[in-house]
């Protein structure tokens, strides 16, 4: 789960994609292109139309199998729809690659940890896409809570959001796939995952949830609330929804020392509507409470699409360094949190996530 099969300061690092459904694959694709020792090979897609779109667009051959992608790349993207991530990861791995899988790791517990079994006997390299891991500002909010500068942290809340099915685009159109539960269970694993992994890197390991997830301002699945324990006794809130038009505050953390709070932290606080003067990240100490907030100085990205493309560069920081941002137990234990979630709210009732 640590350090494992990274390429070192190899001069070249041949990238391949296995599926390039999910849109984010374009954002790293453009990453990588604009960088020196990284070189695009080919990309397989089960839609034939869809991988040579890719392949024009970024300059990479396309295969007609995985196995041809496999040959030709030192490392792999997999960012196909999330029903075929552990096929195709599990053919990567066998194969010594290392992969960059895109989240949710899979659909199902038993996906997941036959991927993570793998990765630990063959010892090859292993990153889950979070891309929240990557952000400066996340990783200053970790630092600031672990380090015990806001004292014993009571709660934590987290509002992660996204407005994509108020586009027809994800309702009828060709990113449809997202809200089919065959191919991806629902827009709140889809999404919410990011804010469940993102909660467990800062806080620890969680130790059971309450959630409500609804239908109700789109036609699929668009939001869902929980309430998360933690094994350190926190709890933490978590608010995701697919129906959200825009908003500024994503997460507060309150300790008895002090609070920290983070805005313009997903995408519709990002833009396109922002306040005159936006503050991404601010501390209070009652130790010095005479200077009130603290803005930490972080500069808002242009565009919360900055964000997601950073995961292609962090990428192979990471693989030359032999230590993933995300492992793939990272990348399971964020599905088990979601997936706890979907029990809790079908069954009404605390759910222990194991």
């Amino acid at each position: 789960m640590g350090a494992t099969g990274g390429l070192g300061m190899a001069s070249r690092i041949r990238i391949g994609y296995l599926g390039v459904a999910h849109g984010h694959g374009q954002a790293y694709a453009t990453r990588f292109r604009a960088m020196e020792g990284v070189e695009l090979t080919a990309v397989y897609d089960r839609v034939a139309e869809r991988a040579h779109t890719f392949a024009d667009r970024f300059g990479l051959s396309v295969a007609p199998s995985p196995d041809e992608v496999l040959r030709s790349s030192d490392a792999v993207v997999v960012t196909a729809e999330t029903a075929f991530h552990a096929e195709l990861c599990l053919e990567a791995v066998a194969a010594g690659r290392a992969v960059l899988c895109q989240k949710p790791l899979a659909l199902t517990l038993p996906e997941c940890e036959s991927i993570v079994q793998a990765v630990e006997r063959a010892g090859t390299f292993f990153e889950t896409a979070f891309q929240m891991r990557y952000d400066p500002a996340n990783i200053r909010l970790r630092e600031l809570v672990q380090s015990g500068v806001i004292g014993k942290v009571g709660w934590v809340r987290r509002r992660h959001c996204i407005g994509v099915l108020f586009s027809p685009e994800f309702v009828t159109g060709t990113a449809r796939w997202h809200a089919d539960p065959a191919m991806n269970r629902g827009m709140f694993f889809d999404d919410a995952v990011h804010a469940t992994d993102f909660l467990r890197w800062v806080l620890g390991e969680p130790e059971s949830v309450i959630a409500e997830i609804a239908t109700r301002l789109a036609v699929v699945e668009d939001t869902g609330l929980c309430v998360y324990r933690f094994q350190s006794g926190v709890l933490a809130e978590l608010a995701n929804s697919s129906t959200t038009l825009v908003g500024e505050n994503t997460t507060e953390v309150y300790g008895d020392e002090g609070v920290i709070i983070q805005n313009h932290d997903d995408l519709v606080s990002t833009g396109p509507v922002l306040p005159a003067n936006p503050v991404l990240l601010k501390l209070y100490r009652r130790s010095e409470a005479g200077r009130g907030w603290q803005d930490q100085g972080f500069p808002l990205p242009a565009s919360h699409g900055e964000r997601i493309a950073a995961v292609g560069p962090g990428f192979i920081e990471s693989l030359r360094r032999g230590v993933p941002r995300a492992t793939a137990w990272d990348g399971r234990q964020a599905v088990a949190m979601v997936l706890a979630a979907y029990t809790a709210a079908e069954e009404g009732r605390r759910v222990a996530i194991l």
